[in-house]
């Protein structure tokens, strides 16, 4: 990590709601795709789920009301959570412990708790910074950024998230703007609402990057680059990775690739387990997410920034 854990504690910051005063969805209920569609226009944004052979939508607009959904699949506990200040959406294996919303934030970022031991978790650090748990690392899913009609047309028989929480909110209104169309907080070149722990002027604030970590340091992509050039190889500590566009659900999915083993675009397959074939047989997956450029180099402030070929570092 760039910042000890005492350097988070200290930067972290109430974000005005109390302990649970954002609610986490504890029982979930998912409705067909056919119903979702009477809600959901197909460019609304959803986070999208594929785990052990479900898939599960689950919606932007209602995420953004309650940040953190504990779910099941196949038996598995699972938490999806979304911060709308920074953009970002990860989720994780939880074990026999539910997340909760703690109503703090550090970098701006979600600050999750869980229940059993009330330690304290930065949604984009997936590292405890305090309580009996600090230290110690949640164990992630890759869940995906995507469009709605991006994600039923890759995954038919997905179900979605129902509106049917049991709390009483406007499903259809966003307090912070709207991203279909974008607007409001999530314009690119507006203003952040809290102190962050590093700063950075190459891009514009809440520019979106696609951003991985590892053991030897992170990385991050604009998504204009990524579009462009279809896979982007790069070098991280001495080791190489290879990201790859995913044309119909507009992210990218990152390899670890030691022997810069040649990704042939032409023979790429995209399903529903993500990419395969084209080089990437053999080649290990590196967890990675969208997040606002301002979040995503307060948290890493020595992170890689790829641009485009033309201002390759």
């Amino acid at each position: 990590m760039a910042h000890t854990l005492e350097a988070f504690r200290q930067a972290v910051r109430s974000g005005g709601p109390g302990k649970d005063g954002i609610p986490s969805i504890d029982q979930p209920r998912f409705h067909s795709a056919d119903a979702a569609d009477a809600m959901l226009d197909d460019h609304d944004k959803v986070v999208g789920l594929f785990l052990n052979g479900e898939a599960r939508a689950y919606p932007q607009r209602i995420l953004v009301w309650h940040e953190i959904v504990n779910d099941e699949l196949q038996g598995k506990p699972v938490s999806i959570t979304y911060c709308p200040l920074t953009g970002t959406a990860l989720g994780f294996h939880r074990g026999d412990a539910e997340l909760g919303v703690s109503g703090r934030l550090v970098n701006s970022n979600l600050v999750m708790y869980d229940r059993d031991t009330d330690s304290e978790w930065p949604q984009m650090l997936g590292v405890a910074i305090d309580g009996p748990l600090a230290g110690q690392g949640l164990e992630e899913i890759r869940v995906i950024w995507t469009t709605w009609g991006a994600w039923k047309a890759r995954y038919p028989e997905t179900r979605a998230l129902s509106p049917e929480t049991g709390y009483v909110r406007n499903y259809r209104r966003d307090p912070y703007g709207s991203y279909n169309p974008i607007s409001g907080y999530y314009l690119p070149e507006s203003s952040r609402l809290f102190p962050v722990m590093a700063e950075s002027q190459r891009l514009p604030p809440k520019a979106t990057v696609l951003g991985f970590r590892t053991a030897a340091g992170a990385a991050a992509v604009t998504i204009p680059a990524l579009r462009d050039e279809a896979v982007i190889d790069l070098a991280l500590g001495g080791t190489h990775y290879s990201v790859i566009h995913d044309a119909v659900l507009d992210t990218g999915w990152v390899f670890h690739n030691p022997q810069r083993s040649e990704i042939r675009v032409e023979d790429l397959q995209f399903g529903l387990q993500g990419v395969s074939g084209g080089g990437t047989e053999g080649l290990s997956a590196v967890n990675a997410f969208e997040a606002m450029w301002f979040a995503w180099k307060a948290f890493y402030p020595d992170t890689l920034l790829y641009q485009g070929e033309e201002q390759r570092p």
